[in-house]
């Protein structure tokens, strides 16, 4: 965990009364193309976090002005702004209680076709292994012990605000969607796209 103050919260309420009077800042929503193609804000881009990390030095010069970070409820966004004030993008803001609470307060979103979200995908998988090695270890003893290595990762996640099991379902085709790469990102923020 970092010392840093974390980035002003941008109630969802304020944001949509921004969006909609036309002042808005730039959206940024971090989440994956997946997820980003079954629901977003109008008028967000997507540069999903790893590409955002791996490209913030190229991003800043694009993002000069007002920015709201935005994911499915914060986390992926905090740990994006971090991401972007360490290299002294400044001006930066969350959406606090990210997508979940911008579509709970009416907040206009564009839809395409349903998907998981990563949260549902890592609770399915993470209680499919401790339900099978749990099973499979009353025949093959130790086998459970899959099954507590799996609890342990997931207090790990807790803890630190981050999830393996989440990033690695990240690279799944099922959450890709369209390509997210840097010149498309740029392009799209240039408005050339």
């Amino acid at each position: 965990m970092t010392n840093q103050a974390s980035a002003p919260r941008l109630d969802p309420t304020a944001l949509r009364d921004l969006h909609l009077a036309g002042d808005g800042p730039r959206l940024l929503d971090v989440r994956t193309p997946g997820e980003f193609r079954t629901a977003h804000i109008p008028g967000s881009y997507n540069v999903p976090l790893d590409t955002l990390r791996e490209h913030r030095a190229e991003l800043l010069h694009h993002l000069d002005e007002d920015v709201v970070l935005i994911c499915r409820s914060g986390a992926r966004a905090t740990q994006a702004e971090q991401a972007l004030a360490e290299a002294g993008l400044p001006n930066l803001r969350v959406l606090d209680g990210g997508i979940l609470a911008w579509e709970s307060t009416g907040g206009p979103l564009t839809r395409g076709p349903d998907r998981w979200d990563l949260e549902r995908q890592v609770r399915l998988v993470a209680g499919t292994i401790v339900l099978i090695t749990g099973v499979a270890g009353l025949f093959l003893p130790g086998l459970h012990l899959i099954g507590t290595a799996v609890g342990a990762g997931l207090t790990v996640a807790a803890l630190t605000n981050t999830c393996a099991m989440g990033m690695l379902l990240s690279k799944l085709p099922y959450n890709g969607g369209p390509r997210t790469d840097i010149d498309t990102v740029v392009a799209a923020l240039k408005g050339t796209s």
